[in-house]
């Protein structure tokens, strides 16, 4: 499992004294750690599922560095550990880490938490944060948090993006039969790594953005089971492209999918690619429309700064467009004409809190209209049975807790194989 049941890198500065807060990353906690502390005295462990070969954890270094580098933490105060597995290694590394000096450690992936709970248990005088995590809320710690961004707004974005391009398509006469379903529905696909709520989530945003613009669209989700394979994602998208799917957007890590669509694209088939967390311009140079991506370094900076002031940060930490720690990469060359003028309208309206991506009104599950849905698991079965955030007319991800919980599978959307 790498970022939630739910995602392409790590490090989260972690403390948090109150149990319970808002995921919106206003609340700090009251409590000091006797006072600031210099620059030169911090030292920062962080975990990493992959290295920067890969697009998720790439993205984290970046963020991770970048903010460092702002507030005047120099290099040899970081101390990476790179390609940690979802193991007792996390715990090894976590050990290695504090033996080395280390106060705040952070990781970036899903299945780090467990191992990373267990090491804040035992070190109550170390900060730990687990990105993408769901746990720090019900555990109570003062010393371990979560956080995660709200992807979902670029992921719709990116989908608004899709949808234009599709409108310019079917305008031109270029959607072919092969592309739609037996009811006229346009195919769209996804490769996406595992059933989880951060992946649900995602592809939901994203199919959403594309209907905002073109209604009579149907979406095949294709899982890989891995996060970062890219035989598989390539393998996944020419899957997709053979039932006739004409955009493929993906949440998995590699390069994989745009590659195999830009293959395509090259031999003649209309086919085109939506990536994630880095710009896909280089391997689809003429396929790829852009990608939905994470500015880490809004997060990072933020929990530098608590600790550099000595004080605890938000126990959950989620901010989106309102703190620009989300955005989409460089428009490619193939995205239809006025689509960086919708997209700037499209954010001002995420922004200004009149466009809400998971909006009741615009998506149904089984028929009806969702009036209830909830976003906690109190009792470990992986169901959601506590919080209710459905109301207001829309579904309040990220809110009760910062990894996303979005986890309703709506019209319109298949999982090909949902159990893998």
């Amino acid at each position: 499992m790498k970022r939630f049941l739910s995602v392409i890198l790590v490090l989260i500065l972690a403390l948090s004294l109150a149990a319970c807060g808002s995921a919106g990353g206003n609340e700090s906690g009251t409590g000091s750690n006797e006072g600031g502390n210099e620059a030169s005295d911090l030292k920062i462990g962080v975990i990493l599922v992959g290295d920067e070969t890969e697009g998720y954890t790439k993205a984290h270094m970046d963020g991770i560095k970048d903010a460092a580098k702002e507030l005047g933490i120099a290099d040899d105060q970081i101390i990476w550990k790179y390609k940690i597995e979802e193991t007792d290694a996390v715990t090894e590394a976590g050990k290695q880490l504090i033996n080395d000096g280390c106060t705040y450690i952070f990781s970036n992936s899903y299945g780090h938490q467990d191992y990373m709970l267990g090491l804040a248990k035992e070190n109550s005088d170390i900060r730990f944060v687990s990105m993408t995590g769901d746990t720090a809320d019900k555990n109570g710690l003062s010393n371990f948090s979560n956080a995660f961004t709200r992807v979902y707004e670029s992921r719709y974005v990116s989908g608004v993006v899709a949808g234009l391009k599709l409108q310019e398509l079917i305008d031109a006469g270029k959607v072919a039969d092969k592309n739609k379903d037996g009811s006229g529905n346009i195919r769209i696909g996804y490769v996406g790594a595992y059933p989880y709520a951060e992946v649900v989530s995602g592809y939901t945003a994203f199919y959403l953005g594309i209907k905002s613009v073109v209604s009579n669209v149907v979406m095949d989700v294709q899982y890989t089971s891995s996060w970062f394979d890219f035989d598989k994602e390539k393998a996944a998208a020419e899957l997709l492209m053979n039932r006739g799917c004409i955009i493929i957007g993906q949440h998995a890590d590699s390069a994989g999918a745009p590659t195999a669509v830009q293959e395509a694209f090259k031999n003649g088939e209309v086919a085109y690619s939506v990536g994630y967390n880095v710009s896909m311009l280089d391997v689809a140079p003429d396929a790829a429309l852009t990608s939905a991506s994470n500015n880490w370094k809004v997060y990072y900076k933020d929990a530098f700064e608590f600790a550099l002031k000595g004080e605890n940060i938000p126990t959950n930490w989620a901010e989106g467009y309102d703190k620009d720690a989300v955005g989409i990469t460089e428009l490619g060359a193939s995205v239809a004409e006025g689509t960086q003028a919708k997209v700037d309208e499209t954010i001002a309206k995420i922004k200004s809190g009149e466009l809400k991506v998971f909006d009741t009104k615009t998506f149904t599950v089984g028929g009806e209209e969702v009036t209830e849905a909830f976003a906690t698991d109190t009792d470990g079965d992986w169901v959601n049975d506590a919080d209710n955030v459905v109301y207001d007319g829309y579904y309040h991800e990220s809110e009760v807790r910062s990894a996303p919980a979005f986890n309703l599978r709506i019209d319109g959307i298949t999982e090909l194989n949902p159990n893998d």
